[in-house]
């Protein structure tokens, strides 16, 4: 449990496989979470559905980059059915907003008729890509905001996209979990590469070579 978070604290416990959750958005504690088992995304493994492929040739929202990234936090702490209760509480939500503008912390964002409607952030380290949560207010946003991302980390050159659990969700696009030491490995290796997260738009077709066909 932590009550001292820092840009500079969150950037060490990352580096060293450890993240911070809260138990709901009013309780000020965090706690630093280290699981047996992590959630990850192979990146060349990344698998699009076939619905999903139907609904990026139609080009639904608007993609952008990094224009509202404290917006699509609080997207993602919002209530919904079947979740009453987020992780993310302010400070949490503080100090992303903090990295954020340190360069650091990235939110891909899904825009339809000048609205928000879906996104998506994480941090960016190295070539590690730690993706935090998602959101939708539409259909599909969520889902477009991951493919838009996968094709700017593959086209960025990132090595790892954690996605700290696995959830039915993310497992239809390739997500597995792999013990601590073989992340930590992962980690270490991708920690010690360089990548870059481009604001520019980005070609899906990276995503998967599933999308050619």
């Amino acid at each position: 449990m932590s009550r001292g978070l820092t840009p500079e604290l969150l950037l060490r416990a990352y580096a060293m496989g450890v993240f911070p959750m809260a138990k709901a958005r009013e309780d000020r504690r965090v706690y630093w979470v280290d699981p047996d088992e992590r959630g990850i995304l192979p990146l060349p493994d990344f698998h699009v559905p076939r619905s999903l492929k139907k609904v990026l040739r139609k080009a639904p929202f608007e993609i952008k980059v990094d224009t509202a990234f404290q917006a699509v936090m609080e997207g993602c702490a919002e209530s919904k059915p079947g979740r009453d209760k987020t992780w993310i509480n302010d400070e949490i939500l503080a100090q992303f907003c903090l990295l954020h503008h340190l360069g650091l912390a990235h939110s891909v964002e899904c825009w339809r008729g000048g609205e928000l409607v879906g996104g998506l952030y994480g941090l960016a380290l190295g070539a590690a890509f730690f993706g935090e949560s998602m959101f939708s207010r539409t259909t599909d946003a969520s889902k477009v905001a991951l493919v838009d991302l996968v094709a700017r980390l593959k086209q960025g050159g990132y090595v790892l996209l954690d996605t700290q659990f696995i959830t039915d969700h993310l497992v239809r696009f390739g997500a597995v979990e792999i013990p601590r030491e073989d992340y930590l490995a992962m980690l270490a290796a991708a920690m010690s590469m360089p990548a870059q997260f481009s604001r520019e738009p980005v070609d899906w077709r990276l995503a998967a070579d599933s999308l050619t066909d």
